[in-house]
């Protein structure tokens, strides 16, 4: 069934529901994929000579559940959040910025705003919680269980159910520290492990947020074996809404490109429940071959689309990129003449 046609789910109320959606997965819908893969044997080209392009075919229509992809509804969705850990400094930028960024997204003059009229994409900006911080989380649990749950809902009703093909991004100063902190408790690694310059911190800046990390890690020791423990305590309410996005995105068929590293963090709980809760979604780049999104994307098996373009901008700039890419893939495949339509001789 097209994505397009998929029904809305209805958003978990408690952790109990929660945890039961993202143990029992819809799964891509492989005899579509194998359709997919027929018709490229036929089409005037050498085997496998589109790359990659090949493989995004296969799997958009394979979560599309449809033999013809289609990239007619293309949305992009942002969610922004504020962080009580900023009490520590963790960002050269002040928290103010959140909702200045908000407005100039929503006023058409980010980045993102233009990539995204290139590329043919519906752009929405959720200031999750009206931006309200969470709490420190080197005190206290960032969420309490109901509002993380709420943001959880928050993104889970945002994504549209005429979607094709779902964009995430998010802005939130202070979210790499949560993303961070997030990766090194799934990781059981440390702050230094996972730290990194966010959005311009010096060397100093940076050990300071390791060392905030570690600190929230040891507050919540007791805590950390649980994926969705771990995502309300060390996470933030954008992260929250971009995981319940990602969650219905699987649940309605609709293929997910997650924009860089928080985009991702946000999600690896997920991949943590079930090991395979992000097969509907691929990352779109990775700003360096060893950095923090490179090593997250190792860890979660992911390969970006996207690669040495240096980008590490978030609000779905990069995720957005991708749209023009994956359009080329769908048009070669389905308007393409097969060796048959074009008299063309096949290989002996």
């Amino acid at each position: 069934m097209p994505s397009s046609l998929s029904p809305r789910p209805s958003a978990p109320l408690s952790l109990h529901a929660l945890r039961a959606l993202c143990m029992d997965l819809p799964p891509a819908n492989t005899q579509v994929q194998h359709a997919i893969a027929q018709r490229e044997a036929t089409l005037t080209k050498p085997p496998g000579s589109l790359g990659q392009l090949e493989e995004m075919t296969r799997w958009l229509g394979g979560w599309q559940h449809s033999a013809t992809p289609r990239l007619e509804h293309v949305h992009v969705l942002i969610f922004a959040g504020n962080h009580g850990v900023m009490a520590h400094h963790v960002s050269p930028w002040p928290v103010e910025v959140t909702a200045q960024m908000v407005q100039n997204f929503q006023r058409g003059g980010a980045a993102i705003n233009q990539i995204a009229r290139v590329a043919h994409a519906r752009l929405a900006v959720v200031a999750v919680h009206d931006l309200a911080p969470t709490a420190d989380f080197t005190l206290a649990p960032a969420m309490t269980e109901a509002e993380f749950l709420s943001a959880v809902q928050v993104g889970f009703n945002a994504v549209p159910p005429d979607c094709d093909l779902l964009c995430l991004g998010e802005m939130g100063i202070g979210n790499t520290t949560a993303a961070s902190a997030l990766c090194a408790a799934l990781t059981h690694q440390s702050g230094t492990d996972w730290a990194g310059q966010g959005t311009g911190l010096d060397a100093a800046g940076t050990a300071h947020k390791a060392t905030v990390i570690d600190t929230a890690l040891a507050h919540h020791v007791a805590h950390l074996d649980d994926p969705l423990d771990v995502a309300r305590r060390l996470g933030g309410y954008e992260l929250a809404a971009t995981l319940g996005a990602t969650l219905a995105a699987r649940l309605m068929h609709i293929p997910v490109i997650l924009d860089g590293f928080v985009c991702t963090a946000a999600v690896a709980p997920l991949a943590h429940l079930h090991p395979n809760a992000l097969d509907h979604t691929v990352l779109s780049h990775c700003p360096t071959p060893t950095g923090q999104t490179a090593r997250l994307a190792q860890h979660l098996r992911m390969t970006p689309i996207l690669s040495g373009l240096g980008l590490r901008l978030g609000e779905a700039s990069g995720a957005a990129l991708t749209i023009p890419l994956l359009r080329a893939a769908v048009a070669c495949h389905t308007g393409m003449a097969t060796f048959a339509q074009a008299a063309v001789s096949e290989k002996a």
